[in-house]
């Protein structure tokens, strides 16, 4: 977590600005002298953390063509297994055009949404699971061995990244529904 305090002097009162960076989240909170003047938040949510992470293009091209952005922008929790761009790039040639066109929204939403649990399950809980249902309806599976965890057939690279309405884990490859 990092703070920001700034205290500056204007029309005779003292103005304190105190501005908070923690978990993707940035609050500043302006106080005149002994009573808050505002509050003012600038939270990333889950669309917004992976987009800055800057290698999940391809998750939100996916995303938007399905038109699920909004939904992953909501209130949540969510937990998101996110594949990484090289992740899309290990599918079949021409899998990923396909799946894109207009005509199979409902076969990329319901791959899209395999990749959502709902609610906000951090790295600590998913070791203790051997499945978790998805927001598509159907169960991961979870497989920890030496320490390394699976969601399926794909590799767990990162965990715990964290967002304004739920959780990312980075994976490394795409997951599919049976």
């Amino acid at each position: 977590m990092k703070t920001l305090v700034v205290v500056g002097l204007a029309c005779g009162l003292t103005v304190v600005t105190l501005s908070t960076v923690s978990a993707g989240r940035r609050c500043s909170y302006v106080t005149e002298s002994h009573s808050t003047a505002a509050v003012e938040c600038d939270a990333k949510d889950i669309v917004d953390t992976a987009v800055a992470a800057g290698k999940f293009k391809t998750l939100a091209a996916a995303l938007q063509a399905a038109e699920l952005v909004e939904t992953l922008k909501g209130e949540g929790p969510f937990t998101v297994f996110a594949p990484t761009d090289e992740a899309f790039n290990k599918l079949p040639a021409g899998t990923l055009e396909d799946l894109l066109k207009p005509e199979n929204k409902g076969k990329l939403t319901k791959i899209l949404t395999y990749h959502v649990v709902p609610g906000k399950v951090m790295a600590a809980d998913v070791v203790k699971l051997s499945k978790a249902k998805t927001v598509e309806g159907s169960e991961v599976k979870i497989h920890v061995h030496d320490g390394k965890v699976k969601v399926d057939n794909a590799n767990v690279i990162a965990t715990d990244v964290a967002a304004s309405n739920g959780v990312i884990h980075v994976i490394d490859a795409v997951i599919l529904p049976q």
